[in-house]
């Protein structure tokens, strides 16, 4: 067959068929075209979940009569001039195609008025770029665009469409996201006449929050770090929820570039190493992050959809935002109220104060005037000597209530009153009480020492009083001869002396009086499982974290106040404290409001 030209109405919707998947994909279309316009104010109306009408009306700065028909043409735009302005892109479209492709798998209509002209005008179009008829309209300043029986001239499209529920919900949804980037910008939507959700700008940022918490829901900045960061002419701001405030799904995930949302796989795994030991298993961070930078430095235009951008410079911008967020999560600790948990101040990650303006901030915690606590939960482990001297200890909490009522001062999770059934601390705080599960909080603490330690190359090894000899299988033997250097890097002194036999003769000093025999083959299983023989010290935190739970308190044993006590100011001071290694919570908090709606006190 010859090669022939393909009709503009043809081209058009093989173009819809990249960027019109459905309706949402046409809200989103053409609500960024009323961003792009400058509008301060835009309403969405949608019928039967978008496929009988979606009208869109903004009060931006509208389009000249004469632009109308190129408006609805293919590679027709305002938004650049030339290849640099590509390399630049700041609006949220530019490529002149989303008109065109909408009106021709619909019935369109657009109507417009500059700001300042005396008559709006209206255009409809079926795709076919011609018999442009313009016609004046009533319309005020601003644009409308009305797109009614979506997919009517394609019918196998049309099939693929799920239930109005479904359909609408998309929409929503989608309208909710553009919604969470662009705060001074009030949105409304209707659904077959009836009024969904109403945002109105937000310029303060108790409004900015309200809006927030309208999309994610109430109790996600009760339960989120505030971040604001920058370096190197990169800025990251937004809220992450705390690691124990998480999905099931990755349905609440928003990162946006430079206003625009994108979903990256750079930055997804950014994020998922900064929250890759605090989270529980299967679960999923909540969070709302804006990242900008110099448009130079991210490519939009690499898919069709702009859901995808690409970096100029990928490590730095996948270490800038681990590196904000890890520093935020680990920073985190209890507040002196002891009932709210936000970010607190931080340091700069980067040596050089000129390269970080600013920082996450919020209440600074500050330490109890009490002097350090011994840092042993039981008489005969002493499981941090080598790190603190105890300057003196709580005798009974009676005569350290005493002391603070003179300075009137209370360390953020209180002082232990009881030890629940040899497993929950019960502590008493300014604002309420505190619950800790001991194991859970132990097990974080001592996994944050052993980090520590391996960091620096020099966790502390205890010879044992008899080597103990180990039988193995010959994997696990040949695996110990082959990455001994590993296994002293943890803390073991252990070699193979047979074909299936191993002698230990040190063990980590932290670990030295538990069942040594079982963590060692508890860290070769994880080995194996993890299939690591050649990434091993990659894996490093896995298996610090394996000999963390083996070193951590057990439940059932009963804790003195003494204990108790140095357990809590261990947690004050340890970071990522407020999860476990598995991401579970170590402690919960009850304030007097709490109490008192138990036993409906005050009703």
């Amino acid at each position: 067959m010859r090669i022939k030209s393909l009709p503009p109405q043809l081209i058009n919707q093989i173009a819809a068929g990249e960027v019109v998947e459905r309706p949402a994909s046409v809200i989103k279309e053409l609500v960024e075209n009323c961003l792009d316009a400058g509008a301060t104010e835009i309403t969405v109306e949608i019928e039967q979940g978008g496929v009988r009408l979606i009208k869109i009306r903004d009060n931006g700065c509208g389009i000249s009569k004469e632009d109308l028909p190129l408006a609805l043409s293919r590679h027709a735009t305002s938004k650049i001039a030339s290849l640099a302005d590509l390399e630049q892109v700041l609006s949220m479209g530019f490529r002149g195609e989303a008109l065109p492709s909408i009106s021709s798998v619909s019935r369109l209509t657009l109507i417009s008025k500059e700001q300042g002209s005396q008559c709006a005008w209206k255009i409809s179009s079926d795709g076919s770029e011609k018999n442009f008829d313009i016609q004046p309209d009533p319309h005020p300043e601003g644009t409308s665009v009305s797109v009614k029986d979506l997919f009517f001239n394609t019918p196998a499209r049309r099939k693929f469409l799920k239930s109005e529920k479904t359909e609408f919900g998309h929409s929503e949804n989608v309208l909710k996201k553009i919604a969470l980037s662009h705060f001074d910008v009030g949105f409304t939507l209707l659904h077959n006449q009836r009024q969904v959700f109403r945002y109105k700008p937000a310029a303060s940022e108790h409004e900015k929050e309200k809006r927030v918490s309208d999309i994610f829901g109430h109790t996600f900045l009760e339960n989120a770090l505030a971040i604001d960061f920058s370096a190197s002419g990169l800025s990251l701001q937004g809220w992450i929820g705390l690691p124990t405030y998480s999905r099931s799904q990755a349905d609440m995930q928003f990162f946006y570039v430079n206003q625009r949302l994108i979903r990256d796989r750079l930055i997804v795994h950014a994020i998922k190493q900064a929250y890759q030991d605090v989270l529980f298993h299967g679960r999923h961070p909540v969070f709302a992050l804006y990242l900008t930078l110099n448009p130079k430095l991210v490519d939009v235009n690499a898919h069709p959809t702009k859901l995808e951008v690409r970096f100029r410079e990928n490590r730095m911008v996948h270490d800038f935002i681990f590196r904000a967020l890890h520093r935020s999560i680990s920073d985190h600790r209890p507040q002196e109220s002891g009932d709210k948990r936000h970010a607190e101040t931080f340091e700069p990650l980067s040596e050089n104060p000129a390269d970080v303006q600013h920082v996450v901030t919020s209440a600074q915690y500050q330490a109890s005037s009490q002097t350090r606590l011994p840092e042993s939960v039981a008489e005969d482990v002493k499981l941090y000597t080598a790190l603190a001297t105890p300057q003196h200890t709580i005798l009974n909490p009676e005569e350290d209530n005493q002391e603070v009522s003179k300075n009137g001062v209370v360390p953020p999770l209180g002082y232990a009153l009881a030890h629940v059934h040899n497993i929950y601390i019960l502590s008493q705080t300014e604002q309420g009480i505190i619950l800790v599960d001991a194991h859970a909080a132990h097990e974080r603490i001592t996994y944050e020492h052993l980090k520590n330690q391996y960091d620096q190359g020099n966790i502390p090894s205890q010879p044992l009083l008899l080597p103990l000899k180990i039988h193995v299988s010959e994997a696990e033997a040949e695996m110990i001869e082959e990455k001994n250097d590993f296994f002293q890097s943890l803390g073991f002194e252990v070699n193979r002396t047979g074909p299936d036999s191993i002698v230990l003769r040190s063990s980590p000093a932290i670990l030295v009086k538990q069942d040594i025999e079982r963590l060692l083959r508890d860290i070769l299983a994880d080995i194996v499982v993890l299939g690591m023989t050649n990434r091993a010290q990659e894996k490093s935190n896995e298996l610090l974290a394996t000999m963390a739970c083996h070193g951590s308190i057990r439940a059932g044993r009963k804790l003195t106040i003494d204990e108790m006590n140095a357990l809590l100011r261990e947690i004050e001071r340890t970071e990522r404290s407020g999860q476990c290694n598995h991401g579970r919570p170590t402690w919960v908090a009850l304030s007097h409001k709490d109490l008192d709606r138990f036993f409906m006190r005050g009703q």
